[in-house]
């Protein structure tokens, strides 16, 4: 027995498999579209999750209104079978379904007829499980844990230890903690194999201190850049040559809700600033007491301005 194999036309492999269009900006690789909110359509939760607020609100105001104004219809189309409702007025039915979906029922209009009643059972499980899941859709969005981390602008190598090593600075912009905080860095570059196939690598960078039990001020992350670093040998120009970008990954657990947070950010080669150091943010009052500058969490000077 044969079988033929069916060959798709190319507007439908198209439809099957959808372009995914990558963009270099400024060093950075770029998913054209990925994160907005909209291109979630074929995939309703997280639409509604990642909708904004303003647009979540209206389409609940759409939604509501559409599902009245059909079953007002439906209600009309049963004649007069809505007690104290005029005959033929859509915007009495439309407001005595309101009631019903609702579950409010005044009791000045009423169905009085079988077609009404079974009207009015379909209504009100509709409503109950319309309820139950703008409820869960509204605490999905409130309860969803957030982080916010502040990542320095730049990331710089600079002289540590006698070392070259690549530093880049982190704060918790809320007042608490995150508890058991990670960071995870890994390098992103192209790189060419040994059979000549051009292929994007990922590289971890090993920290000299990779969690700390609280994440309350600022976090100072350092790699160095020994002979067994991905760095070893590269220079400023060999780093935009291969598209080279740092990805940072941070992840805890935030005291107030009690549930894991992340914060991502990431370094392209041209904020990777080679010979600087950042500018120190902790000073001392005369009293004894020390306090952090904010002001200057992204400040770098350059070595031979130090010296």
């Amino acid at each position: 027995m044969k079988f033929r194999v069916k060959r798709l036309s190319r507007k439908q492999q198209q439809r099957l498999l959808p372009r995914i269009h990558i963009q270099i900006r400024d060093g950075k690789f770029e998913i054209m579209g990925m994160g907005v909110w909209y291109s979630y359509w074929r995939d309703p939760y997280h639409l509604l999750l990642t909708i904004p607020w303003p647009g979540f609100l209206i389409l609940i105001c759409l939604s509501y209104v559409t599902i009245n104004a059909v079953f007002a219809v439906a209600y009309l189309l049963g004649g007069d079978c809505i007690a104290n409702a005029r005959p033929g007025s859509f915007l009495d039915v439309f407001f005595f379904s309101v009631q019903t979906l609702a579950s409010i029922g005044y009791g000045a209009m009423y169905p009085k007829t079988t077609y009404a009643n079974i009207i009015v059972t379909i209504e009100a499980m509709i409503g109950l499980v319309g309820i139950a899941v703008m409820t869960g859709l509204a605490f999905a969005r409130f309860s969803r844990p957030t982080a916010r981390v502040m990542f320095s602008r730049v990331a710089v190598i600079t002289p540590y230890d006698a070392k070259p090593t690549l530093m880049f600075r982190t704060a918790n912009q809320r007042r608490n903690m995150i508890l058991e905080a990670q960071m995870r860095v890994y390098l992103m570059r192209d790189e060419v194999t040994a059979e000549g196939q051009a292929m994007r690598r990922i590289y971890d960078l090993k920290l000299l201190r990779n969690q700390t039990p609280s994440f309350s001020l600022s976090w100072s992350v350092v790699h160095v850049i020994d002979e067994f670093s991905p760095l070893y040998g590269m220079t400023a120009e060999l780093l935009i040559q291969t598209n080279s970008m740092l990805m940072i990954s941070l992840s805890g657990i935030d005291e107030t809700v009690a549930q894991v947070v992340h914060a991502r950010h990431s370094y392209s080669a041209k904020e990777i600033l080679w010979n600087n150091r950042f500018v120190d943010i902790f000073h001392e009052t005369p009293d004894g007491h020390r306090y952090i500058d904010y002001n200057r969490f992204h400040d770098v000077l350059p070595l031979d301005e130090i010296e």
